[in-house]
């Protein structure tokens, strides 16, 4: 049975992320005297001071570094010390170290918006971040295939292998994509930018309660794939994109498609919840125009080709291992 501590340990860490981004609001006085560059498009990321100050820099890649190290190097000593980790029932001591680590990096991003602004966007591409996030989610899709299928509850075996792979590695790369991501942006208060941050800080509780329960807790993983669809809606309307049904229903797509699969539900239940996405497109696409379908499929289309690349080539790779080696 999952240790009281563990689950106390989870909901305090969770209630201090929330109210960590809506702090977060307390800085508008500050922000409002920044000034940006007008924004040019999909590539340019308008955050970021019109020229960038030497402390800016060091203090935001400096922090970011204190911060992936601090993060892999919980993973590397997770790791080798497995067999004191067995009981994942119980919240280990790494695990309050990875809580508190989280609560001290949070406060050192807040001081480092509030005295320097500039974060890593100063000096890489917009795209970079996201990116990063989205082979994270990628990789999730790989792990969890063989349990709930990639089509409905089936497809996902061939993956076996390729999972097996990731398990002991997925870690440092997921570690990479979320402190990258956390301090590419500057701690603003679009609403874009809290939903962003809160969803960082929840995907960082997971890493922090790596070799325990709750890191594999099939509800939390999922809240924590689908929250993208809510940071992805709410980023296009902040933005005023009329294309937001694009990532509402494209996500939405590859949860009815994959995600519910495997939590157990009827086939009364997944027949229900594919019944409203049918008729929330009728009702979307009846307004916005039916020449404008096409945008339901461009995720799911782009996600489930990344599976099969990158999942095809670990499979690939690990039987030309087992070749070599006989």
């Amino acid at each position: 049975m999952t240790d009281k501590r563990l689950m106390t340990a989870f909901w305090i860490a969770c209630s201090v992320a929330f109210l960590g981004t809506w702090s977060i609001l307390l800085l508008e006085p500050i922000l409002s005297r920044i000034e940006h560059l007008p924004d040019t498009g999909a590539a340019w990321y308008y955050w970021k001071l019109p020229e960038q100050t030497t402390m800016g820099q060091l203090t935001a890649w400096g922090f970011y570094a204190l911060h992936q190290i601090f993060f892999w190097g919980l993973i590397w000593w997770g790791q080798k010390h497995r067999d004191a980790l067995r009981n994942r029932n119980s919240l280990h001591p790494l695990n309050v170290i990875g809580l508190f680590g989280m609560l001290g990096f949070g406060a050192l991003h807040y001081l480092q918006t509030a005295v320097w602004y500039d974060g890593l966007a100063q000096d890489t591409s917009v795209f970079s971040s996201q990116l990063s996030v989205i082979f994270l989610l990628i990789m999730v899709l790989i792990i969890e295939a063989p349990r709930r299928g990639l089509v409905f509850g089936y497809g996902g075996g061939w993956l076996k292998s390729a999972r097996d792979g990731l398990i002991r590695t997925h870690g440092y790369y997921f570690a990479w994509a979320v402190t990258y991501t956390y301090w590419f942006h500057p701690m603003e208060t679009t609403w874009g930018h809290l939903l962003g941050f809160f969803y960082t800080f929840l995907l960082m509780i997971q890493g922090a309660l790596a070799f325990t329960k709750m890191h594999t807790n099939r509800w939390w993983t999922l809240t924590l794939e689908v929250s993208v669809l809510i940071h992805g809606v709410t980023v296009a309307l902040v933005a005023g994109q009329a294309f937001w049904p694009m990532f509402f229903f494209g996500f939405a797509a590859i949860f009815i498609v994959t995600q519910m699969h495997g939590l157990g539900w009827s086939r009364l239940v997944r027949g229900l919840i594919l019944f409203a996405f049918v008729g929330g497109v009728v009702a979307v696409y009846s307004e916005r125009g039916w020449a404008n379908l096409n945008e339901i499929a461009r995720i799911p289309v782009i996600d489930y080709l990344l599976v099969v690349i990158v999942g095809g080539a670990i499979v690939a790779w690990k039987r030309f291992r087992r070749k070599s080696a006989a």
